[in-house]
């Protein structure tokens, strides 16, 4: 083989290589900076949950010591609240999907 085809796969392959490498740093420091974002908002939330001060509540009679009418009335509080944590998880759920189908 004459020596210019030795060149031009010399050359072929070094500009492989650099390349890859560019490729790849332009992708990992954009993986680190996802990843700085995501630890970022991790830290956020669990710095929120160490923040909550748990309720003391007064400790309750038990239920079936209570008139009917209040056992009601604490079930359909928690009905409504179990609903509303339902349609906020619906809402986000389509808010995330339209986002992605604007993408």
């Amino acid at each position: 083989m004459p020596w210019w085809i030795w060149l031009l796969l010399a050359l072929f392959m070094l500009a492989m290589i650099v390349a890859g490498i560019v490729y790849a740093a332009v992708h990992g420091i954009r993986g680190l900076k996802t990843a700085g974002e995501i630890g970022s908002r991790i830290g956020d939330r669990l710095a929120a949950m160490q923040d909550a001060q748990p309720q003391s509540r007064a400790p309750q009679a038990p239920v079936f010591t209570e008139p009917l009418q209040t056992a009601a009335d604490r079930y359909a509080q928690a009905q409504s609240e179990i609903i509303t944590r339902q349609q906020a998880t619906r809402e986000r759920h389509a808010r995330t999907w339209a986002r992605w189908n604007r993408s």
